[in-house]
């Protein structure tokens, strides 16, 4: 095996060091792209009083939503909270602190947290409970808000497919906070649908190149549908 060689061989060994109270940064859009395995061994381990990061918390009985049933997340960084009961219950009671942030600030916090920049003003967000607290300047006489950077000790991320040595191609919607979550993770864990020998892959196509990936795992997924609409 080559040294370059990211694949490990349990879910177990991928998640190895995740640990009470650290950051956790979790790809995938809804129940789009989520690295819904790699959530249920977090689940399994038990690992408790985690701050996570990601566009939303999955749903009551999947995806992020698991992490909830035994209060394992103390912090909910997120865009998007409307499809889980569970999580609006332990908000409303106290017992889970949620910092709620513009869709597209979310997404540059992370971004930025990969590319090595601290902070960063944006206007999105100005004039509301989004900007208490936050410095204020004016470029062009325009009022933008300072954002922090966002990193975390851990990232899980979902592919599509990766060679051996961690470079990775997102499909459609997938695409979606996988590859910012990649880059801002001091351990990046990424699960996918099928691993290939390197050079197998059109360097043109690779969306998170190998750098970013600590850890390569190959699983099988359930992709479930958050909202399943049909004709009558």
């Amino acid at each position: 095996m080559s040294g370059f060689d990211k694949r490990v061989s349990s879910y177990e060994e991928a998640l190895e060091g995740l640990e009470d109270g650290m950051t956790l940064l979790a790809g995938g859009f809804g129940l789009c792209g989520i690295p819904e395995n790699l959530i249920a061994e977090i689940k399994r381990k038990g690992t408790r009083d985690l701050t996570v990061v990601s566009n939303n918390c999955g749903v009551d009985g999947f995806g992020l939503g698991l992490l909830l049933e035994d209060r394992q997340i103390q912090k909910m960084i997120a865009s998007y909270v409307g499809e889980n009961a569970l999580f609006e219950k332990q908000l409303l009671d106290g017992e889970l602190e949620v910092e709620l942030t513009p869709q597209g600030n979310l997404a540059e916090r992370m971004r930025a947290g990969g590319a090595g920049i601290p902070a960063f003003f944006t206007a999105t967000g100005y004039g509301t409970p989004i900007a208490e607290g936050k410095e204020v300047r004016e470029f062009g006489d325009r009022p933008y808000i300072l954002e922090a950077a966002i990193t975390g000790d851990f990232a899980i991320v979902k592919g599509w497919k990766a060679d051996t040595y961690g470079n990775v191609i997102y499909r459609h919607t997938a695409r979606n906070f996988n590859p910012l979550a990649a880059m801002a993770g001091k351990i990046t864990v990424v699960e996918v649908e099928e691993i290939v020998e390197p050079g197998e892959l059109d360097p043109d196509a690779i969306h998170t190149p190998g750098i970013y990936v600590n850890r390569l795992i190959c699983g099988t997924f359930e992709k479930r549908i958050e909202q399943r609409t049909v004709r009558s």
